[in-house]
């Protein structure tokens, strides 16, 4: 924000042109401000307010001084001009219409000193001592910078010893009523290091120390009157605004601050513009605004204006029919009776305000009227002075308390605060007058007060006035929060009910949530509807707000802090389509513990109990017809292998572990073969020796010599072996996790279960069972004790059966029950060789003795060979 240009006048050193003062003593009133010495312009300051200091008694002049040991000056606005220009030109205040606040303001001022006066408020604080005031009507600009340069002469003649001035200096300032007011005076009276409060200059760049170093003030910064709007914003999820701002200091930097964190805060600004004094020549431009409004189609409008120029904007939204928004206004106008008194303003929507906290000043009405009626008595007693008065040019004051009196004096709410805001800055400074003359001890010890002294002191004040904490932070700022107000027009009449309430330390917003707004309910303001949950924002244009939707897909998550992305969830977590957060896999495996595998361990077990009672049983009975006609020895080493067979089926069992992945498999494959390579040699032994004998005797005499059928056993088995170690060697079986199978589970598996490693062990395991069934079935026709074909392919048929639904549950599934299954089919396969092969033997050898001698097995041969005859 630019430096207003009346800030220009003191970017000079004072005393430069103080030096210039003996060159230009004749000079008059006359000169006024276009004069290009700046030095006779405050002589005509000294000279204009020598003449008001003379007027006694309780005349209208007297009003704006009082003599006393230590005197403040007051700023306060007690003329409204009809015409206002930013040229440094006189205007004279008195020809303006009365302002009703400024004069309660001045009255609060003044309500104050009395009581510190008379010690009828908070005990003696400064007694013995009588403090003075004096009082300036900053109805312009120019009537502000006046001001400010007599106040500047006051403590150039007293740092210089002249004589100029006649009364007591003033060491502090109340006021300006206004940010562009204050940054005239601020930077000016830094240069004497006058402190100066003001109670309604709310600008945050008047916090800045470095620049303003003796600026405080009892109304809050504008900053916190921003942060409370954007938490209001917030609380009601209006995301779409537009914002307006005034064309002055206050509009233009709070409109910016506003602007700055309003994304941050996810609030997208459709439309901002600065709202022009209400003129002919600018109706059209505010027309313009009101249209381009419409056209964003928001439902919310942020003005950050003063009361003034807001109220002629708001003329132009009534004519064009403007309703159904929501006007968020600032402190300075959504409590002003000038903008709620403007007709049909009902009509425009509904109005939250900032407001400055509600307070009490008990007393102030009386005083008032006690004041109104001294007035009115003297008005004709100080015709005399007015015109004395009126023979000087008009540099600063020329107005009669009488005139300021005769309109409505009712106070409202916004009166009242802005009142209570002058009179803690007068006991602000009187607390800090109290801490210089150390009146601790029940009298003050008067001296010499230079304004850097009170400065200081000023800084340390701290003190509670009506319940109200009241102290200066670093930047000169009171602790004070807003109040949340609603404009209510319930039976035609404008009230202010307080819906809540903001506290600036720490930031918070309290809303009253039983009370409604005006219109019984909450508008929406936004661009675009928020998304569905787990749809990212894709966004449709510059503006944020604005967006389009798109589910997130599985696996990823809606990122709360970054609503336009969809972010990936980790390997252990899962997300279902449209979600907001990833959840833990579930771990597969088989445990030791869960019911089915307990089961499964019971049949295990007493299936390898079989497989021993059978080989025990096999090895006792190894000499039978029975055992030398099923293989004899060989029967061992194939019950040896289905052991082996079965005891593999423990390495599916629990977490998998790299020993028991290496194991699995390879154990398995290698013992099955073991069992059909012995069912195969055994089976074409049979049929050799029934049909192939007599034709080929050499060559079964060879076989039968030579160890044949050990030979094929361990080449079958050493083949499958080889096969197996070449693929555990290549591709080593390892535990793994299968992150890609199930969305939400991980599968704990050994790998390589469908390895091209694993698929030709499979197949000559395949391979091999077809030839034991071809050879088999070859011996259909021999002897009962010696025909297998019907036991062998029942045995293969549920091996091969079972572990077809394996690889057909495994392509499909790969939960608990599918490695159950696969623990089903080892001992399908060991139990379908045990009851195919085995169990017809046991049950000779067991129950039917009589059968299991040589005599019945040569009877069965003979009787094939007569049958064959």
């Amino acid at each position: 924000m630019q430096t207003p240009e009346y800030a220009n006048i003191f970017a000079q050193p004072i005393k430069a042109k103080a030096d210039e003062a003996e060159t230009h003593t004749g000079s008059s009133c006359e000169m006024g401000i276009t004069s290009v010495h700046t030095l006779s312009l405050l002589m005509c300051a000294v000279s204009a307010r020598s003449i008001q200091a003379q007027s006694a008694g309780w005349g209208p002049l007297s009003e704006l001084h009082l003599s006393g040991d230590y005197s403040f000056a007051g700023m306060f606005p007690l003329h409204n001009l009809a015409y206002t220009s930013n040229l440094p030109d006189l205007q004279d205040c008195s020809q303006g219409i009365p302002n009703i606040h400024g004069y309660h303001l001045m009255q609060a001022m003044r309500f104050a000193i009395e009581q510190i006066n008379n010690g009828t408020a908070n005990g003696a604080l400064l007694p013995g001592v009588k403090l003075g005031y004096q009082i300036y009507d900053i109805c312009s600009m120019s009537a502000s910078a006046l001001s400010t340069l007599e106040l500047l002469a006051q403590q150039y003649t007293e740092d210089v010893g002249q004589s100029a001035w006649d009364g007591v200096r003033a060491i502090a300032v109340i006021g300006p009523d206004s940010s562009s007011y204050s940054f005239i005076t601020a930077p000016a009276l830094a240069y004497y290091l006058v402190p100066e409060i003001s109670y309604e200059a709310s600008n945050e760049m008047l916090s800045n120390k470095k620049l303003y170093p003796t600026f405080f003030r009892t109304i809050p910064s504008d900053r916190n009157q921003v942060m409370a709007m954007i938490e209001l914003l917030v609380k009601f999820n209006w995301t779409w605004i537009a914002l307006l701002g005034s064309d002055n200091d206050y509009g233009l930097q709070g409109m910016l601050s506003l602007s700055q964190l309003a994304p941050s805060n996810g609030i997208c600004i459709a439309y901002q513009g600065v709202i022009p004094t209400y003129s002919a020549a600018t109706r059209p431009q505010i027309k313009q605004m009101v249209k381009s409004i419409l056209q964003t189609h928001v439902t919310t409008v942020v003005v950050f204006s003063s009361k003034r120029i807001v109220s002629g904007f708001f003329q132009v939204v009534i004519e064009q029919n403007v309703t159904d928004k929501v006007w968020i206004g600032t402190e300075d106008w959504s409590v002003a009776k000038l903008v709620s008194g403007i007709p049909g303003i009902q009509t425009i929507g509904s109005v939250l305000g900032v407001s400055i906290k509600s307070a009490m000043l008990p007393g102030l009405k009386e005083f008032e009227d006690r004041s109104i009626e001294l007035s009115r008595q003297s008005a004709m007693m100080s015709q005399n002075s007015a015109n004395l008065w009126n023979q000087a040019v008009p540099c600063l004051q020329n107005s009669t308390m009488s005139m300021l009196t005769s309109g409505d004096l009712s106070m409202g709410m916004y009166d009242i605060t802005s009142a209570f805001n002058v009179y803690k800055a007068v006991y602000a400074l009187a607390h800090a007058l109290h801490l210089l003359l150390s009146c601790d001890s029940g009298t003050c010890q008067k001296m010499q007060v230079k304004p850097w002294q009170l400065l200081q002191a000023l800084k340390q004040v701290r003190f509670s006035i009506e319940n109200t904490s009241m102290y200066f932070d670093s930047n000169g700022d009171p602790p004070t929060g807003y109040d949340i107000v609603a404009w209510d027009w319930t039976g035609g009449l404008w009230s202010l009910p307080i819906i809540g309430s903001y506290s600036p330390n720490p930031s918070r917003l309290k809303i009253n949530i039983t009370i409604k707004l005006p219109d019984e309910h909450i508008p929406v303001s936004v661009c675009s509807p928020e998304c569905p949950t787990g749809y990212k924002r894709i966004l449709n244009g510059q503006h944020k707000c604005c967006f389009d939707c798109e589910a997130c897909l599985a696996a990823t998550f809606l990122n709360k802090s970054d609503p336009t992305s969809c972010q990936s969830c980790t390997l252990d977590e899962w997300a279902p389509p449209e979600s907001e957060q990833c959840f833990n896999r579930t771990v597969i495996y088989l445990p030791w513990d869960e019911p089915m595998s307990v089961a499964l361990l019971v049949v295990l077990a007493l299936t390898m109990l079989l497989t021993l009672g059978t080989a025990l049983t096999f090895l006792l009975h190894l000499n039978t017809p029975v055992v030398k006609s099923a293989g004899g020895r060989t029967c061992l080493v194939m019950l040896t292998a289905l052991l082996g067979a079965a005891g593999s089926a423990f390495c599916h069992f629990g977490l998998p572990r790299p020993m028991a992945c290496l194991l699995k498999q390879p154990l398995f494959t290698f013992s099955i073969t073991v069992c059909l390579a012995c069912v195969a040699v055994r089976s074409i032994q049979v049929v050799c020796i029934f049909k192939l004998a007599n034709r080929l005797p050499r060559a079964y005499e060879t076989w039968a010599k030579n160890n044949g059928p050990q030979v094929v056993i361990a080449a079958l088995s050493g083949t499958e072996l080889f096969i197996s170690l070449v693929r555990v060697s290549s591709e080593p079986p390892r535990p793994t996790e299968d992150h890609q199978f199930y969305d939400d589970a991980i599968v704990l598996e050994c790998s390589g279960f469908l390895w091209p490693g694993a698929a030709i062990e499979l197949a000559y395991v395949a391979l091999l069972s077809g030839l034991c069934f071809g050879f088999s079935y070859m011996g259909k026709d021999l002897p009962a004790n010696y025909n297998e074909a019907k036991c062998i392919t029942f045995s293969l048929l549920i091996y091969i059966i079972s572990w077809i639904s394996v690889f057909t549950m495994y392509s499909v599934s790969r939960d608990e029950f599918v490695m159950a299954l696969h623990v089903g089919a080892i001992l399908a396969s060991v139990l379908g060789m045990l009851g195919g092969y085995f169990l017809p033997k046991m049950y000779i050898i067991l129950l039917k003795p009589q059968m299991n001698t040589t005599a019945h097995f040569q009877n069965c041969i003979q009787m094939y060979t007569m049958s064959k005859e």
